[in-house]
């Protein structure tokens, strides 16, 4: 998920949310690629913002480990052309017991003990854990993650997590 300017006037930092890939059949809808397990972000009447201005979710299916969304005023095979290649973004949504990229990132990593063990420099897909990496090259999974404050994640890791 990547902040990006808003073409839209809103104020908070825009999140990459997905991308349109390719039209899907003639009557202008899209194939798109979430980048976010929230599909709710691709509900009718959502507004998502993109280098071509705001798009308004009119529909949205799934198909294919991907969806194929319709947006308002886009009809027609070449209408969705246009729209090829565009990230679209969205506001963060508020959910206190999600742990956000977003938030993770910069964010100063301290142990249960008050030990500072560096700065989330990125955080890593992996299957069995997200993975925090932090600017000394460390990496921690999410899952010993104990509390999230801002500008601070503290961590409850098992002994000999940071050692050579």
């Amino acid at each position: 998920m990547t902040p990006a300017g808003d073409p839209g006037g809103r104020t908070a930092p825009l999140l990459e949310i997905g991308r349109v890939t390719r039209p899907h059949g003639l009557r202008g809808e899209v194939v798109v690629d979430l980048t976010t397990d929230r599909v709710e972000r691709l509900t009718p009447g959502a507004v998502l913002a993109s280098d071509a201005g705001d798009l308004t979710v009119v529909a949205a299916r799934p198909h294919q480990r991907r969806w194929i969304v319709a947006f308002e005023g886009h009809t027609g095979r070449e209408a969705a052309d246009r729209l090829r290649g565009l990230a679209l973004r969205a506001e963060a949504l508020d959910d206190p017991d999600q742990l956000w990229v977003h938030d993770l990132v910069g964010s100063e990593v301290v142990t249960i003990g008050g030990e500072t063990v560096g700065s989330c420099v990125a955080v890593v897909a992996n299957p069995a854990s997200d993975l925090l990496e932090l600017d000394g090259g460390a990496l921690v999974p999410v899952v010993f993650v104990v509390e999230r404050r801002p500008g601070q994640v503290i961590i409850d890791p098992p002994e000999g997590l940071f050692e050579p």
